[in-house]
């Protein structure tokens, strides 16, 4: 079989209706995957879950919230129940939450953003493994420079713990799971043009604790541009396919060396 093809793969994509997530899912099912999204908004993940059918490919939409167990593990189990096994798990969906300094931080805000992005990520790994451990596979999971190689955006003292777990939580997997030929590793994107920055809350007293930065010309390095959401996908894809069959346990950087500057 061709490498570069995924034909008799099924894969499930968190948060796919938007974003990262849709650029990755419209780019596996291309290369020839079953893809099933796994979407808190119903709505935009069956539009988006259409789209892929329209076009050819085999694709569903689950309704899911990846932080409630038992939405998570019905979700696998009915992608396996129609489909037969499972290969690749993108473990997409996040949030920012709100963004705050330490002392202002409401307590119920750091809880939704730990229970969605990390407790979301456990339970998106946790519950796919019974269904990998046969054949294998690829997990993929987005962690972020924040929290990885940047710590200095204001009020994301919530967000970046996430993502800094998320990439222990890839690491400690990825030996666990090596003896079932299943690979983890994370992908970190910088700036990304996408929808999410319009939706972020950040508190009013958040000036307060910015520190003045000032970068060059043109933020990212390499091309001067944030990155695309296709770029993104583009590496969701490689780490999916047999062309990484000896890549586990990493975390890869994308975002034009924008973060070797701001860290």
């Amino acid at each position: 079989m061709n490498s570069d093809r995924l034909e008799g793969k099924v894969a499930v994509v968190t948060g796919g209706g938007s974003g990262i997530g849709q650029a990755a899912a419209v780019l596996l099912a291309d290369r020839g995957a079953s893809v099933a999204l796994l979407e808190y908004d119903q709505e935009h993940g069956e539009e988006a879950a259409e789209q892929l059918r329209k076009s050819g490919a085999r694709a569903m939409s689950i309704g899911c919230d990846i932080a409630e167990a038992a939405e998570v593990e019905r979700a696998y189990a009915e992608v396996v129940r129609q489909w037969g096994r499972l290969d690749i798990v993108f473990a997409n969906a996040g949030i920012a939450g709100k963004l705050s300094p330490i002392e202002t931080m409401e307590p119920e805000e750091w809880d939704r953003t730990i229970r969605t992005n990390l407790r979301g990520t456990f339970l998106t790994l946790k519950y796919a493994i019974p269904h990998m451990k046969t054949n294998g596979g690829s997990i993929i999971i987005t962690s972020s420079v924040s929290g990885n190689r940047i710590f200095s955006q204001a009020g994301f003292t919530a967000y970046s713990t996430t993502k800094a777990g998320q990439t222990a939580m890839m690491k400690m997997a990825a030996l666990e799971l090596a003896r079932y030929g299943i690979r983890v590793n994370a992908i970190c994107p910088g700036g990304i043009k996408t929808g999410i920055g319009g939706s972020i809350e950040k508190s009013r007293d958040l000036r307060a604790v910015e520190v003045p930065l000032e970068f060059p010309e043109g933020a990212e390095p390499l091309e001067h541009r944030p990155g695309t959401a296709e770029e993104v996908a583009e590496l969701v894809y490689f780490l999916a396919t047999a062309r990484s069959r000896h890549i586990t346990g990493t975390e890869i950087y994308i975002d034009g060396a924008e973060s070797l500057l701001r860290g």
